[in-house]
């Protein structure tokens, strides 16, 4: 009897994982994974779910790689420099495991990706290198429901945490210091400073490759339905050759623990309906009192106290700077004015979520007293989601 052995090999791809008794191959290809930053961790991250066989990814990152990124990367090569990091990495999971779909998004995630992606995906994979991502991440994350796995590296430590919708989340860990620090990105006017360090940390291959080992093997616990336990993290002391479980205590007082128990999935997309709309079908369900929920802090105007001078800008309040902030006649700076609303005034009404400055994709909340719903832009999936967008949709 006459065997190819191509047929072989790929029959027995994950022979060796599915020796573990409670190992799922058919459940991993089905699901959903969102891995945010493609950089070191990033990189392992996706090796880790491409070897597995996870069977739709979608990655998203805002950065081009650079000469540094070629130490710590194992998905880059020397001919990608200047490439996006999220178009690279994507390319080269799907070489590893052709059979992965792989979505890049190549964007912010804090003002540019919609709540819609964390509710597409069974969990969310993080390698970031701020706060404020983070903390975007775990609001998102939180809304919807859904887990996600926090990773940090720095020189041959790290930490690999997961938090879920019932346990302490990433901003029950974040002390003073932290909120400090994540406020010195702003000026007082709130705007995005011009000029930030840059936030270089001495990391090494090895510190990204442990970390991530332990973020995917959290992330396949969780997918397979195994007891895991949210709101702790395994910490790695690389020098002393240490590791050691901690757990973080919910703080009950904590703003972000809000989940939305009802999301609506509207079929419209986010240029096809206006935030009038929005409300008229908001108040229809939850009465006339109802006000609409912006995801972002959206800066309306900028206006000149020396001149006069107002300017319509809507945009997310972080991706205007100070210098983008000075008026154009007379130099000075300018106050914004901010909307975080829309409740019937102003000249909203007639405007759609992307001329309000909010991505597509996204979840408007809806809230009338003690009521809240969630209402999805869910026609906007295919373009948002591309090559995953198949497997999106509701859930039973």
């Amino acid at each position: 009897m006459t065997v190819d052995i191509r047929v072989a090999a790929e029959e027995s791809r994950f022979a060796r994982q599915e020796l573990i008794e409670w190992w799922d191959q058919e459940r991993l290809a089905r699901a959903r994974v969102l891995v945010i930053g493609a950089g070191a961790l990033g990189n392992e991250i996706l090796k880790n779910l491409a070897l597995v066989g996870v069977g739709s990814v979608f990655v998203a990152d805002m950065d081009r790689i650079e000469l540094s990124n070629l130490a710590r990367s194992v998905l880059f090569r020397g001919e990608d420099l200047g490439l996006k990091k999220a178009e690279v990495a994507a390319t080269r999971a799907r070489e590893l495991y052709p059979a992965m779909r792989v979505q890049p998004f190549v964007g912010n995630i804090v003002y540019d990706l919609g709540a819609g992606v964390f509710r597409w995906a069974d969990i969310t994979i993080c390698g970031l290198d701020n706060r404020e991502a983070r903390v975007a991440a775990n609001r998102a994350c939180l809304r919807v429901g859904r887990p996600w796995v926090d990773g940090a590296i720095e020189r041959l430590d790290g930490v690999a945490r997961l938090f879920t919708p019932d346990s302490a989340c990433y901003e029950c860990t974040m002390n003073e210091t932290d909120w400090q620090m994540l406020e010195a990105r702003r000026s007082c006017a709130l705007l995005s400073r011009d000029e930030m360090q840059a936030g270089h940390t001495p990391t090494t291959a090895t510190s990204s490759s442990i970390v991530a080992g332990f973020q995917c093997q959290q992330a396949l616990k969780w997918l397979h339905g195994l007891p895991v336990e949210g709101g702790t993290g395994l910490v790695v002391n690389g020098q002393a050759n240490e590791v050691h479980a901690v757990a973080y205590p919910r703080k009950e007082d904590c703003l972000a623990h809000e989940t939305l128990g009802e999301i609506v999935e509207l079929p419209c997309t986010s240029r096809g309906v206006t935030m009038g709309e929005l409300l008229a079908r908001a108040r229809a369900d939850l009465g006339p009192e109802t006000t609409l929920e912006l995801s972002r802090e959206i800066l309306h105007e900028l206006e000149c106290a020396r001149c006069g001078e107002r300017e319509a800008v809507f945009l997310s309040l972080g991706q205007v700077t100070e210098a983008a902030a000075r008026c154009p006649r007379c130099g000075e700076p300018r106050f914004p004015h901010l909307v975080h609303s829309v409740d019937g005034g102003g000249d909203f009404l007639e405007r759609t979520p992307p001329e309000m400055g909010l991505p597509p994709f996204d979840i408007v909340v809806a809230r009338n007293g003690l009521r809240a719903a969630g209402y999805l832009i869910a026609g906007d999936a295919e373009a948002v989601l591309g090559e995953v967008a198949p497997s999106a949709g509701s859930r039973s």
